[in-house]
Order: structure tokens, then C-alpha cells, then sequence
């Protein structure tokens, strides 16, 4: 089924993260990217402390060197201390450069720091068996042959079929399609063309069967409600997952971006995505992932400082596209996240249509459980808002 690859295979920048399937992984590798951004926040911190107070110091000292200078009388001391006053200048002028760098620097570590974790936060097996079972459960509930009775009752329509077919156009082209839908051996069409010349053919099978056969007419015309009330609900359930086909080529368009991204990112920093991919996508041990993310973050406050020292005219644009770059793949990817949360949402208004219907009903309820699953497992998983408002938040300075 379509749905079942979109979220197992087409979901969440799958590649090499797919081997780390368990829910706890998730949680702990949020917990490494929060430790590791926490560090860059206190650093920071601590950095602007200490320049405001240099700040401060400075902006006291011009002060009263100008409180000394309107007051001296002496042309040599005046002459001194205008030279100490603009020392003074220029020395504060340097702390503000170095915090507007120290700024740079804590934006473009916080940027790397989550776009290198969305390489193995976001995993496609973390749903796989959730979705499998909703998904596997889905389809079958869409089938009639897998409701009692009808696998048997279709072989004596599909009987009437073929003995008429040369009778009837309707029942000539009915046998038509199920013969190339293979639907005797795996699932009734119920849905598109075919449908509208399926029910007809049903209607004139119960229209022949003889009055004394009266178990099989009300055999046949409870087969067919049931047909005609699981076409209704191929048809709504096919409405929502028109959405899951618009949401995998979002997810697709953003896939080739991340990988882009990271690929940029890691090429400035002279890290080639062999040693990235040993160092971080495949181990396992949460330590070696800390030290490497560490290391990363150094890297990348090297550059900031290297870019700056090298290329005084453009070094804040080298760090803002791939800061704006990495803040929009997080805002995408929430709200990806929450479409993808009000689409599964969507099935529980589906199911509540059918829950009492006497026919399906039982099979209704049992998706319900299958869905409560899911919708529990991708809520543990995901937090689209939070995606959203981090997205909005991450850096220290827009």
C-alpha cells in the first residue's frame, strides 16, 4: 500500500540512520543536540558577560577622561588624555566586534549542531512497525473477501458472470475488469469506473437468482451492501491519502535539500562525509557522538573567526545563508510534521463514520486501536510545534 512506504521508506531523511529504529535512541539523541546547545548558550553567555562589563568599564573611563580634560588647563596633560580617550575608543569598539563575532559564532554552531542532528533524530523505522500493523489492518478492512461468507458467495457471482457475459455488454465488461484486476485472488475493485459496473452486474446476479433460493438472495443483497459500503469507504479513505502522496514529495523536495545542506556545510568545514557518517550517523556509543558533536562546534566557531579575519567585507553573509538555510529546513520540517499529524487524525473522523455499522463495525473498532498506536508512537517521536518554535528561536540573533 502507497501509505505503508511513504512513512517507512519516503519519511524523515532516511539513508544510513535506518539501523537506529528504538524510540529511546530518539530521546536520547534530542538530549546529546539540547547538552551540546546548552554548552553553546552558557559559552555565550559567559563571553557576553564579560564584554559588557568590559563595555561598561570603558564607557566609565571615556567618561571621566572627559570630565578631565574639560577641566585641565595643561595643553601637554589635555593632549595625553585625549590620546588615552581615544584608546579607550578603540579598544571598546574592539569588544563590540568581538561580541557581534562571538554572536556569529554561537548562531553557526546552533545551526550545525541541528542540522547534523536531523541526520539521525529523524528516523523512518521509529514508525515502521506502528505503521505496518495500522496500514497492513487498513487494507484489510477494505477487502470484502476477507469478510465471512463473501469469498464463497463471489465465486457463484463470479460463476453467473462468466456463464452471461456473452449475454450482456454490462456483464461482458464487468468480467473484463475483474480479469485484469486479478481481483478473484486478491482484493474486489472498489473504487474508480469499474465500481459503477460491478454493482450493476451484482444487481442483476440477485435479480436472476430464482425466488425458492431465498437464503442466497438475502446472502447476496447482504454481500452487496457490504461491497457498496466498503466502496464509500475506499473512496473517503482514498481522500486522505491523496494527502500522504502531496506530503512525500514535500518530504522528498526536502530530503534533497537537507542533503544538500549538510554536504555544503560539512565541505566547509573540510570534513568529508565518510569520517561524518563513522563519527555520527553509525555510532552507537552516546559519548563518541558528544565529543564529535563538540568537535564539530569548534570547527565551526574556527571558521566564523577564520572567515572574519580573512574576508572583512562578506564574512557575515558566508555565515548567514547556511544559518537561514538550516533555520528553514527545521521550520519546513515541523510543519511537514504537522500535516502529517492532522492527516492521521484524519482516519479517527474516518472510523467514527462506519464504528456502528453492523457489517464492519467490528473490523472499524479494531483500526481504531491499530491508529491509537500510531498516533501515540508519532506523538512520542515528534513534537511538530516544537520543531516550529525552536525553529523560530534557535539563534541568538536574528
Amino acid at each position: 500500500m502507497k501509505t505503508v512506504a511513504i512513512l517507512t521508506t519516503g519519511l524523515f531523511f532516511a539513508g544510513a540512520s535506518t539501523c537506529f529504529a528504538q524510540l529511546s535512541d530518539t530521546l536520547n539523541d534530542k538530549q546529546l543536540k539540547d547538552r551540546v546547545l546548552s554548552e553553546i548558550q552558557i559559552n555565550f553567555d559567559k563571553k557576553t558577560r564579560t564584554i559588557d562589563s568590559t563595555v561598561f568599564r570603558l564607557d566609565e573611563k571615556v567618561g571621566d577622561l572627559d570630565k578631565s580634560i574639560k577641566e585641565s588647563k595643561d595643553a601637554k596633560e589635555k593632549a595625553d588624555k585625549l590620546l588615552l580617550r581615544v584608546q579607550a575608543l578603540e579598544d571598546k569598539q574592539k569588544a563590540i566586534d568581538q561580541n557581534e563575532m562571538n554572536i556569529f559564532q554561537a548562531n553557526y554552531q546552533s545551526a550545525l549542531v541541528n542540522l547534523v542532528s536531523m541526520d539521525r533524530e529523524i528516523k523512518p523505522l521509529i514508525l515502521f512497525n506502528s505503521t505496518k500493523a495500522f496500514f497492513g489492518s487498513l487494507g484489510e478492512a477494505s477487502n470484502p473477501l476477507n469478510y465471512p461468507g463473501f469469498q464463497d458467495w463471489y465465486k457463484s457471482f463470479n460463476t453467473y458472470l462468466q456463464s452471461n457475459k456473452d449475454k450482456s455488454p454490462m456483464l461482458s465488461v464487468t468480467s473484463s475488469l475483474l480479469s485484469i484486476s486479478n481481483s478473484l485472488t486478491s482484493a474486489v475493485p472498489l473504487t474508480g469506473p469499474i465500481t459503477s459496473a460491478l454493482f450493476s452486474s451484482m444487481t442483476s446476479y440477485i435479480d436472476n437468482i430464482p425466488k425458492k433460493q431465498k437464503d442466497l438472495k438475502d446472502q447476496s443483497e447482504q454481500m452487496m451492501a457490504l461491497t457498496m459500503k466498503l466502496s464509500q469507504f475506499n473512496y473517503d479513505k482514498d481522500q486522505i491519502e491523496h494527502e500522504w502522496e502531496n506530503i512525500t514529495k514535500e518530504l522528498n523536495d526536502l530530503q534533497s535539500k537537507y542533503d544538500k545542506s549538510i554536504s555544503n556545510n560539512l565541505k566547509t568545514l573540510n570534513i568529508s562525509t565518510t569520517d561524518f557518517s563513522a563519527n555520527f550517523t553509525k555510532e552507537n556509543d552516546a559519548e563518541k557522538r558528544y565529543l564529535y558533536l563538540t568537535e564539530l562546534r569548534k570547527k565551526a566557531a574556527e571558521f566564523v573567526s577564520k572567515e572574519k579575519n580573512e574576508n572583512q567585507k562578506e564574512w557575515k553573509q558566508q555565515v548567514f545563508i547556511p544559518m537561514n538555510e538550516v533555520q528553514g529546513l527545521k521550520l519546513r520540517f515541523g510543519q511537514i510534521t504537522f500535516r502529517i499529524s492532522q492527516n492521521i487524525v484524519k482516519y479517527s473522523e474516518l472510523f467514527a463514520k462506519y464504528r456502528e455499522d453492523k457489517q464492519i463495525g467490528s473490523r472499524i473498532k479494531d483500526l481504531e486501536v491499530r491508529l491509537k498506536e500510531l498516533q501515540e508512537t508519532f506523538d512520542k517521536a515528534f513534537d511538530p510545534l516544537d520543531y516550529i518554535n525552536s525553529a523560530n528561536k534557535m539563534y541568538k540573533v536574528n
